[in-house]
């Protein structure tokens, strides 16, 4: 078992976090395991099919005999979702003896894998090697594997986080962390983890606790070293809608939802325009155009921002998945 001394201070920096990278370890499991993750086979097919015999050998050897994943691979997000470049330089600027302090706790009590031991050797360049070659393998994997259904799984990972911030805001504490996991443990300021190979304590001491919801994740996972701030990856809710079939689209859908004079304006912000812009592609005035944006802004279609003395406007990500499918 595996605690969390939490204090008011930690309890009132709990954040919800997701990680780009935690999601790229995570699937390395399920490459490694897959009847723990039956939801992934055809994902898993696919990946298998494109990864070459160097990269799935070193891939393999970043997953412990008993799935555990290096704590420098999977660092606490600073922000609610750095990109996965921000993360993978935390990763190059990791100490090369927490390198190798995560990667035997990983694999003990068994000795490393060849892919990985290099870091045996004295000095600290084959550790920064390694890293740099993970670093590069990694992204890559990412561009392959990970980042062309991304949009979906951010979609599901973000629907988690709002139920669970819906939780936090009605019942507090107590009900977040009852629901989180059948193996978590919310008493008298301490949260246990239980079903864990490891056992110890650790002191938030004003640090605050981290939740990253996790599409990879068949339990709850917090880090390995006692020496990690407080993090808890958790196994995310709407996993079993992530490779649904999509319904056809249908070209008038968007049009009935929003109405003619909108839909032409959300596809018009493919990029940033101003609205004088839209307005004389559209060949009406300012203010009519202001209104469809007033309400295209409010649903969350289109984002604003300032350039001197201009507001562009263009769509987000939920307005780019609306004019693509439509």
């Amino acid at each position: 078992m595996i605690s969390f001394l939490l204090d008011v201070d930690d309890l009132a920096d709990t954040r919800f976090a997701i990680s780009p990278l935690r999601e790229v370890m995570g699937s390395l499991r399920a490459l490694r395991a897959p009847a723990l993750f039956p939801l992934h086979t055809p994902w898993r097919r696919a990946v298998l099919d494109r990864l070459g015999p160097a990269d799935a050998r070193l891939l393999r050897a970043l997953v412990g005999p008993t799935l555990i994943l290096p704590d420098f691979l999977t660092p606490r997000p600073t922000t609610f979702a750095p990109p996965l470049e921000d993360q993978l330089a935390v990763v190059r600027a990791t100490p090369p003896e927490l390198v190798r302090r995560d990667l035997l706790a990983t694999h003990a009590p068994h000795p490393l894998p060849d892919a990985l031991r290099q870091i045996t050797a004295p000095g600290d360049g084959p550790v920064a090697e390694l890293l740099e070659e993970l670093s590069e393998l990694l992204l890559r994997y990412w561009e392959s594997a990970i980042g062309p259904d991304w949009p979906r799984m951010r979609l599901v990972l973000e629907a988690d986080i709002t139920h669970r911030a819906r939780q936090l805001a009605t019942g507090g504490a107590q009900l977040l962390f009852s629901d989180l996991h059948r193996n978590v443990r919310w008493r008298e300021g301490v949260l246990r983890v239980g079903q864990m190979i490891g056992r110890h304590e650790v002191d938030g001491s004003g640090r605050g606790l981290r939740l990253v919801p996790s599409l990879f994740a068949h339990k709850p996972a917090p880090p390995v070293s006692a020496d990690e701030p407080p993090m808890l990856a958790y196994p995310s809710r709407g996993a079993a809608t992530l490779w649904e079939p999509r319904p056809e689209a249908d070209a008038s859908a968007l049009t009935a939802l929003l109405g003619a004079p909108r839909t032409t304006v959300l596809r018009l912000l493919a990029e940033p325009l101003p609205t004088v812009e839209l307005a004389r592609r559209l060949g009406v005035t300012p203010s009519a155009v202001s209104q469809h944006l007033k309400v295209l802004h409010a649903t969350g279609l289109v984002t604003r921002t300032r350039d001197g003395r201009r507001v562009l406007y263009r769509r987000t990500g939920l307005g780019d998945q609306l004019a693509d499918r439509a």
